[in-house]
């Protein structure tokens, strides 16, 4: 399977060490800047570590090495401490290990400023910003001039790569938590107490990054597989817009259409199959990724990432069969609430090749969160190829499937919601007709269409859920939607209570860790 080619090298892996305590601080090393930086292809190599941050949790395989000290006691990677803070407290998840995986908090949404998952997210993001510092702290002109005109060009691509990564969790930081500590490349290494910025602030930074680094970074018909390119910069841009009268109190529709138009414009299509966006031959599926995390059983070994996604949701006491999903051990973590298969109808008739889910055995409506016999486990992600085959030893060596991040089926809701939340320079023709193209795929035909009178803001929360659960997007877009703490949605288990209950508002922002904020004076945090 073809991956990304910049893969973690040993000389990487030597010089990003674990990290603990000060955001300010830079990893421990074996070897130094001074040394590593020396020559031109470490830049590659270490470039390698900052993308492997989002899918692996240390130097050896299955995130032995740890890059940091873990706080819930398991050595999880960023995206699946992602997945749990987006999805566990929404009705697309029902989790089953509470107690042991000490998951109470955000299942139930009552977390609080010791809960160890909101800890180690905390904790996880600033490690890739930490990374991210330290690469463009040795990539400046001055840095690089003793290189040839050709590869110190290389490096400024490379630059351009580490702070749309560092955008990214920025991004994730704000989103989270809201007002957060802030530090660059430019800030003192050592003696440094990190000021804090609000969410206004930090939407203005990873909104000014993006719109500096993206018209030099490579199209889609240029980028390498993997890598971040121009639409990678203009979806995340997107998101930010879409998602900004949460963050700012101001609208930015018009911009987020903007952005997609442009993305639109990069020549990206629809994969005609829905279900290979998420098996283990996905990395073929350039037509519609934007940008994916590369995740294989070689070079980036984890029992994190999608190997947690595709474990975790079979059954250990179900009738599934592991070998359908190219999976060895199933582990039984998760299956989901029955609000999420509800949305597609009788997910048995219906035609909807989105709604995939194992029914058999499986009672809908959940009496014990964490019994497997209740809730229908989610298919969406599996390790096979597409000819059928399991794509690993996923019980010694993970999954060999990808997660695409962003890709235009995205794109065109962003679009589309923009529209209806009254931004300029879109259409409601425009905005319908990429609706029903995903519908069409859906379908298989055009009896899912839906006309311009269906297309409505609740719609649109739906669809979204139909097209992108289990893709780290949920707990956002209830928020955005106004749905996800109060009582004007209720899902199970919400609040703890089992026909679900109102919940503070304050849990629309994750808490900034006590042991932070011991150790930062600058921070607080306004409700907890």
């Amino acid at each position: 399977m073809k991956k990304i080619t910049i893969y973690i090298s040993l000389l990487a892996a030597a010089l990003l060490g674990s990290c603990v305590g000060d955001l300010d601080q830079f990893p421990k090393t074996q070897s130094t800047s001074n040394s590593v930086y020396q020559e031109f292809d470490n830049y590659k190599s270490v470039l390698a570590k900052l993308y492997a941050s989002y899918v692996i949790a240390g130097q050896e395989k299955g995130g032995g090495d740890a890059d940091i000290v873990s706080n819930s006691g398991e050595n999880c990677d960023y995206l699946r401490l992602l997945f749990n803070m987006q999805e566990v407290p929404t009705e697309e998840i029902a989790y089953t290990w509470l107690e042991g995986n000490n998951m109470t908090g955000l299942a139930y949404m009552q977390w609080d400023v010791n809960d160890i998952w909101v800890s180690d997210m905390y904790y996880r993001i600033y490690y890739t910003i930490a990374l991210c510092n330290e690469f463009l702290r040795n990539s400046t002109e001055g840095d690089i001039a003793r290189f040839s005109a050709a590869e110190q060009e290389q490096i400024r691509h490379y630059t351009r790569e580490a702070r749309f990564l560092r955008a990214l969790a920025y991004y994730h930081a704000m989103d989270l938590y809201g007002a957060v500590p802030f530090v660059d490349e430019n800030d003192p290494v050592g003696a440094f107490t990190p000021p804090r910025y609000t969410a206004d602030q930090i939407f203005e930074y990873v909104e000014n990054e993006l719109l500096e680094i993206y018209p030099d970074m490579p199209t889609a018909s240029e980028v390498e597989y993997a890598r971040a390119g121009k639409s990678a910069a203009l979806t995340l841009l997107a998101r930010l817009y879409l998602n900004a009268e949460v963050y700012t109190g101001k609208q930015y529709y018009t911009e987020c259409i903007t952005a997609c138009k442009e993305i639109i414009a990069d020549g990206y299509s629809l994969e005609a199959d829905y279900a290979k966006l998420f098996n283990a031959s996905n990395n073929l599926r350039t037509n519609e990724i934007i940008f994916a995390f590369a995740v294989d059983s070689e070079h980036t070994v984890s029992w994190g990432s999608t190997t947690y996604l595709v474990c975790g949701a079979i059954g250990t006491v179900t009738t599934q069969d592991p070998n359908d999903y190219g999976v060895d051990t199933p582990w039984g973590m998760f299956r989901c609430r029955p609000e999420l298969p509800a949305k597609f109808g009788d997910v048995n008739l219906t035609r909807d090749s989105r709604a995939m889910f194992w029914t058999d055995g499986q009672d809908d409506y959940l009496t014990d969160i964490t019994n497997q016999g209740q809730g229908y486990f989610v298919e969406k992600w599996t390790n096979l190829t597409d000819a059928g085959n399991a794509a690993s030893n996923t019980q010694t060596d993970g999954v060999d499937t990808d997660f695409p991040f962003f890709r235009l089926a995205e794109v065109y809701l962003m679009y589309a919601e923009a529209v209806l939340r009254g931004g300029s320079g879109g259409t409601t023709a425009e905005a319908l007709n990429y609706i029903n193209l995903l519908r069409q795929r859906a379908y298989g035909d055009q009896s899912g269409n839906i006309s311009l009178t269906d297309l409505t803001l609740d719609f649109i929360i739906d669809e979204r859920a139909r097209e992108l659960y289990w893709e780290c997007h949920r707990r956002t877009d209830l928020i955005r939607f106004g749905l996800f703490t109060g009582g004007s949605y209720l899902w199970q288990f919400k609040g703890g209570a089992v026909d679900g209950r109102a919940t503070d508002s304050k849990y629309d922002i994750y808490p900034i860790p006590y042991t932070e904020l011991s150790a930062n004076p600058n921070l607080y945090n306004e409700n907890y």
